[in-house]
């Protein structure tokens, strides 16, 4: 009987044992199953996140197929996204913001958010800044033939349709299109300094002429490495601004239009638009000009005449802020310290029934040109029908910050004798139908112009340039890239 009991009672202390253990056997096993299934969940988790970000330049993908392909009608809002199986993997959800001016895209800014059909909580977005490729990602764009001075120092691409003698500095590429045969050549003549022809820099005589590379130099100040040559041609057709639609949009979208000077202040010779730090832009009648002795290549020895001896000031507006497209019928001289995104364009265009002579106008610049602040929201074009040229009386350390366009004629300042000026600062770009200069050479000597130029691609204005400067191509290109905080 005694036997029975302490039998009994072991197989109890068995029994308890066995429940304590499994007890806590089973709460151990169920805190390992729940942490490692908090740790696969953890995983998914993570695996969702970065596949909402996916997602979400996914929709960024989406919204450039469409504005690329102009179906951007449908592109904003809440769309389902399929992984390359065929299944529903998420969805993002696309809005914009776009930038206008004078009913122009200037630029758009993207958002675009992600997120996964497993875990639709877990969000992640980026901010995409969209523009077009302007002419001003170049120095200069020259359909003519140039020598660059050994003085000159380019800080950008340097694109020529003619041949280039660059005996200056450069940073960035220097391509020419000119092509006399296949290895890509041109004929230098002596107004570029190749008489005697130099036969040392790769040149050749071929019987009178003297037959250079698209890209030579004289110098050892260029970078040879970054001659590029033949490349194909620009087109300046393509790039050329739309002179008529700027007068459209001055006269009837906003901007400011000003007919020819004669119709508002009989005798007068043009407009001098001078702008203001604040925002405004003076408008003032030329009523006299004084002559001065120059040569240019075109009219040979003439008289200019481009220094103002009285104005009578008209107006004083604000910059348009929905379209700041300032166009006037008449020669222009353009002055100050520009606030905003601005467009200037001189032209007199015929109209139909219109019976006055078909006048190409200039741009003058007499004096330096800057602008307000330099953290991109300044920027000015100036567009002329024919010429932008610098006038005999500027200062000797002259700043031009602008983009600058000779649609028919050319860029540059006539030959003043004895007018010799310091330094010339260029920030921005030139597009120049014809021949560009700055600076007049005689047998080896300077004999007017400036004696040193620096020029130096303004980066803000690549991709968010002033109204109707034309583009290098017509899609649109991530510009600026940030996730969302």
């Amino acid at each position: 009987m005694m036997k029975s009991k302490k039998l009994n009672l072991e197989q109890g202390i068995i029994v308890t044992y066995v429940l304590i253990f499994g007890t806590v056997f089973l709460l151990m096993l169920a805190g390992l199953l729940g942490y490692i299934l908090m740790q696969l969940r953890q995983s998914s988790q993570k695996v969702a996140w970065n596949e909402a970000l996916n997602i979400a330049e996914a929709g960024v993908d989406y919204y450039r197929w469409c504005i690329n392909n102009e179906v951007e009608a449908d592109c904003t809002g809440e769309k389902n996204y399929y992984n390359g199986a065929g299944d529903l993997a998420g969805t993002f959800t696309v809005s914009e913001n776009v930038n206008l001016s004078c009913g122009q895209t200037a630029s758009r800014q993207i958002i675009s958010v992600g997120r996964t059909a497993k875990f639709p909580n877990i969000e992640r977005g980026v901010r995409i800044l969209y523009g077009r490729e302007s002419v001003a990602k170049y120095s200069y764009i020259i359909n003519s033939s140039v020598w660059v001075g050994a003085d000159h120092e380019i800080n950008g691409p340097f694109h020529s349709n003619g041949g280039i003698r660059m005996d200056g500095q450069n940073q960035s590429l220097i391509t020419s299109a000119a092509v006399r045969n296949e290895a890509g050549e041109w004929v230098c003549t002596d107004s570029f300094g190749c008489d005697p022809c130099p036969v040392s820099s790769g040149c050749y005589l071929s019987g009178w002429q003297c037959v250079c590379p698209s890209v030579f130099t004289t110098t050892a100040n260029p970078d040879i490495g970054l001659f590029e040559y033949p490349e194909p041609p620009f087109s300046f057709d393509a790039i050329t601004m739309d002179l008529a639609d700027i007068k459209e949009k001055a006269k009837t979208g906003g901007g400011l239009y000003f007919p020819a000077s004669d119709d508002l202040k009989p005798g007068s010779k043009g407009y001098r638009l001078n702008f203001k730090s604040d925002g405004t832009i003076e408008i003032w009648t030329v009523m006299a000009l004084q002559q001065t002795y120059a040569y240019s290549d075109e009219e040979e020895w003439h008289h200019d005449r481009f220094i103002i001896n009285n104005e009578i000031l008209y107006a004083t507006y604000a910059i348009p802020l929905d379209c700041s497209a300032i166009y006037v019928e008449d020669n222009l001289w353009v002055t100050g310290t520009v606030k905003g995104k601005v467009v200037v364009a001189s032209a007199h265009l015929k109209e139909d029934g219109d019976t006055e002579p078909d006048i190409d106008t200039d741009v003058i610049l007499p004096e330096s040109i800057t602008y307000s602040n330099y953290g991109g929201d300044d920027g000015l074009a100036i567009i002329a029908e024919r010429n932008v040229l610098i006038g005999p009386q500027s200062p000797g350390d002259m700043e031009l910050h602008a983009i600058i366009v000779a649609q028919k004629g050319r860029f540059g300042r006539n030959h003043y004798p004895n007018n010799f000026k310091n330094t010339l600062n260029i920030y921005g770009s030139v597009v120049s139908r014809e021949r560009v200069g700055t600076q007049w050479v005689s047998y080896g000597q300077m004999v007017s112009g400036y004696a040193q130029r620096y020029t130096y691609v303004d980066q803000n204005q690549v991709y968010n340039p002033p109204p109707f400067i034309a583009g290098m191509s017509s899609n649109f290109k991530i510009v600026n890239w940030e996730e969302m905080k």
